[in-house]
């Protein structure tokens, strides 16, 4: 080993071995809290990033994938109570792959899969039965693909074709619906269900399509476009897109807090379909007939008039009279068909327009008083479209704000903004205090290690039997004193004898150090050779 390091590690023994018992602690907290740190932060840069594999998996495909996964020796990790497997992101196609060549995951849903296990001497029944199962599962995969929605089951009540029956039913749906936690279905995404699973099944209408959340509230019930739930929805966000309207309004004239709105919608949700026709007389008139006909019957002639008495069963008895008499008969009509301006509405009446609808608006006093009434009035009516014919009103006054509630908030604020100020005052205290009681310790570290150093470093000195100097003694052996009268001559030095200079030294050493270790001499020389290309 090179005389540096066996010096290096005297040294560091030699240190150690002056520490006091609390610098020795110290030393090794830090050393286990260093290596502690180092391995947990390489775990952490060697810790693989996870991503899904499956999701959604039965328990059984799960656990046939997380043996395969074992036997090839993948890291894995479940998540959603199971139902998803996470493997390493740079394998998750090749190990999809391979889950795939080994028929997982192998649990179906239903689907058109169904479709591909059914026998061709399967019943009528059976075919059908399969079919509409096949149906429901494809219809539960699509809108399971809704953000939002983790589960959902489709059921459809489809009647069966008959020749015995004269009038035939629809078809209908009922469909289940299950969200992640904190995520509520929105109007449209109800009503995109309802459209994808109407249009879906042959003769089926919307209204025939039943919509029910996990929590069983009702989103679109059978016979209605939209639920009551749904409905009151709606009306909410009416009555907020107005008043939201006044309110910027209200907010630009008198000021931020100024100003109160209130909006109360009444809006029909019955859904109605009329057809009207009228007729007009054609203009310019008069026109000619679209068709027309003509009939002209004429009779003329001379004969007898019969004449007697009725016998019996109503048989005429001849008398033996008779009158000779003449006769004629004309009989003419006319059919005219004249054309006429006809139209024919068919009118449906989409469920949602409003039926009545009132706003009231308070404004304060102080702000409002050099504002004209009038003027306001009319101006919130035509913001929130106020249509007299309707019923619709509009109630404008001016009223002194209580801010008494404004004033305790803006106090409460001004107490928490600095709340919060002193906590993060107070955190950086502790931060400092901490940093510089780190600091001290480490100085006072330093400080002991260094006074240590310097205490090794002396050397003890034999200065001998000290004694008492007398009147007549010469204690440095220079001839001086009380007892002596002039100095002594100074000998002359002795010769010093001629040993090798320092370079020699050197050379000697760096040629025993070259003869011990040529190899770390070579490799030493080679990379100074290299840093100085460099």
């Amino acid at each position: 080993m090179p005389p540096q390091i066996t010096a290096l590690g005297g040294r560091v023994q030699t240190t150690l071995r002056k520490f006091s018992l609390a610098q020795k602690t110290l030393a090794v907290i830090g050393v286990a809290v260093l290596v502690l740190g180092t391995i947990a932060l390489s775990s952490w840069l060697t810790k693989p990033t996870m991503s899904p594999l499956f999701s959604n998996v039965s328990a059984t495909d799960a656990s046939a994938m997380v043996d395969q996964l074992t036997a090839q020796g993948v890291p894995y990790q479940l998540a959603d109570g199971g139902a998803t497997i996470l493997v390493p992101a740079d394998q998750v196609y090749a190990m999809r792959l391979k889950m795939a060549a080994a028929g997982l995951p192998a649990t179906s849903d239903g689907g058109y899969s169904l479709l591909d296990k059914m026998s061709a001497t399967s019943s009528d029944f059976t075919q059908q039965i399969t079919y509409q199962r096949a149906m429901e599962g494809e219809l539960a995969k699509t809108i399971s693909s809704i953000n939002g929605v983790t589960a959902s089951t489709v059921k459809l009540a489809i009647p069966k074709d008959t020749v015995f029956v004269a009038t035939k039913s629809d078809p209908t749906a009922s469909v289940f619906v299950k969200t992640a936690p904190g995520v509520t279905l929105g109007t449209d995404q109800v009503q995109s269900i309802v459209h994808l699973v109407s249009a879906s099944i042959d003769g089926m209408k919307p209204t025939d399509v039943s919509v029910v959340d996990a929590d069983g509230k009702v989103l679109s019930a059978v016979g209605s476009t939209v639920a009551s739930g749904i409905a009151g929805q709606q009306t909410s966000d009416y009555e907020a897109r107005v008043q939201a309207a006044i309110q910027a309004m209200l907010d630009r004239v008198v000021g931020a807090g100024k100003g109160a709105v209130t909006v109360n919608a009444d809006l029909n949700y019955d859904q109605t379909h009329r057809t009207s026709e009228s007729y007009t007389a054609p203009t310019p008139s008069p026109l000619p007939p679209l068709s027309s006909a003509t009939t002209s019957e004429v009779y003329a002639g001379n004969g007898t008039t019969a004449g007697g008495v009725l016998g019996p069963n109503n048989i005429a008895v001849p008398s033996g009279t008779s009158t000779a008499g003449t006769g004629s008969y004309s009989k003419n009509s006319a059919t005219v068909d004249n054309p006429l301006d006809k139209v024919t509405e068919d009118t449906i009446t989409a469920p949602g327009t409003v039926r009545r609808m009132s706003v009231a608006v308070v404004l304060d006093s102080k702000a409002a008083a050099s504002l004209d009434m009038t003027q306001m009035n009319a101006m919130i009516a035509a913001a929130a479209g106020i249509d007299p014919t309707r019923g619709d009103t509009v109630s404008v006054s001016k009223m002194a704000f209580d801010t008494t509630s404004a004033a305790a908030a803006q106090t409460a604020l001004a107490q928490a903004d600095a709340a919060t100020q002193a906590a993060q005052k107070t955190a950086l205290i502790k931060q400092g205090a901490i940093a510089g009681a780190v600091l001290l310790l480490v100085i006072f570290l330093v400080i002991v290690g260094l006074r240590q150093r310097g205490k090794a470093r002396r050397e003890a000195l034999d200065l001998g039997e000290l004694r008492m100097v007398q009147d007549d003694d010469d204690p440095l052996g220079l001839g001086m004193g009380p007892g002596h009268d002039a100095f002594p001559a100074i000998p002359a030095a002795p010769p010093v004898p001629e040993g090798p200079s320092d370079i020699a030294i050197k050379r000697a050493e760096i040629g025993a150090f070259a003869e011990e270790q040529p190899a770390e001499v070579a490799e030493l020389l080679r990379g100074w050779l290299v840093g100085g290309k460099r």
